[in-house]
């Protein structure tokens, strides 16, 4: 089966950069959000996709144009996913959200839709039973920004049909990402099992007021060569979903400390409106951040 017709639930950051990127490779799709507030705040993250498409890819209007006219927007699951072939859940890193959303998904989705996660730190075999279709069930995990770091983690777990992963690897190609393939489950996948612990690190010397964001960029960025830093990273992940990532992975052993990391997060920029390059503004502001600078690492 050709994968034709995409529902992204959720148009958080990521989530509208996944919507973006499929529609600009020219995917008619659905982002389906939770009420019309959530619905608007997801346009107005597409409209910033708009900007840095054009500026970053040459995108012309042309293209920006066809892109949005392929991007419908929902707030009533069963309509959204009513002739879907392929759903991505890309809603808040919470064990239960999630479960609820798949037990209130299987009941409304065709029997052949096929359903992914782009959680960053669950496996799909904690929500495997609840989604009804195991065998039609995998992670398809994207990193951010979308349309520069164009991998896509694939991952099943037991029950997933070989046929059904294929599908789902041929999709990623599709939309421009090359497809890492996972043969067994891992919380983090390879991309976030890397890189997490390292932008664990810089956060806990940032909060606890060892080093400025800037100089540990610059730190980093000195000695390894690598073009941006930490913080510069965290920025394009975007700074809810770091802020989420920590409150979840502060439950694991010996992290109950990211607890403090999450909160000074919250109270230095969440609260302030700083989200990262979503807003504009985050540990940097944008569209030109300090370390792009030529003289920043002097």
């Amino acid at each position: 089966m050709a994968i034709e017709r995409v529902v992204v639930a959720g148009g958080g950051t990521l989530g509208s950069q996944i919507a973006y990127q499929a529609a600009y490779s020219g995917f008619r799709l659905t982002i389906c959000e939770v009420n019309a507030a959530k619905v608007a705040a997801s346009k107005r993250r597409v409209a910033t996709w708009d900007t840095i498409y054009a500026r970053e890819l040459a995108a012309t209007p042309a293209m920006l144009h066809d892109t949005n006219e392929r991007i419908r927007y929902a707030t009533d699951l069963e309509t959204a996913v009513e002739d879907a072939d392929l759903v991505i859940e890309a809603i808040p890193e919470a064990a239960g959200v999630k479960r609820e959303f798949y037990a209130t998904l299987a009941k409304v989705a065709p029997a052949r839709t096929i359903f992914t996660t782009n959680s960053a730190t669950f496996i799909p075999s904690q929500f495997a039973v609840m989604t009804g279709r195991p065998d039609r069930f995998l992670a398809l995990h994207f990193t951010s920004p979308v349309w520069t770091d164009h991998a896509a983690e694939i991952m099943g777990q037991p029950e997933t049909d070989p046929a059904v992963y294929q599908e789902v690897v041929q999709f990623a190609k599709d939309i421009g990402m090359a497809p890492i393939l996972l043969r067994r489950e891992q919380p983090g996948y390879v991309i976030n099992t890397l890189t997490t612990p390292f932008l664990e690190a810089a956060l806990t010397l940032w909060a606890n007021g060892i080093a400025e964001p800037a100089t540990i960029d610059r730190a980093w960025m000195i000695a390894t060569s690598a073009p941006k830093g930490p913080f510069a990273i965290l920025d394009q992940i975007g700074l809810k979903r770091v802020y989420n990532g920590l409150l979840a992975a502060s439950a694991q052993p010996g992290k109950g400390g990211l607890v403090e990391v999450a909160h000074k997060l919250k109270m230095a920029l969440l609260d302030q409106h700083r989200l990262g390059l979503e807003s504009n503004h985050g540990f940097y502001q944008y569209p030109h951040p300090a370390y792009e600078r030529a003289d920043f690492l002097i």
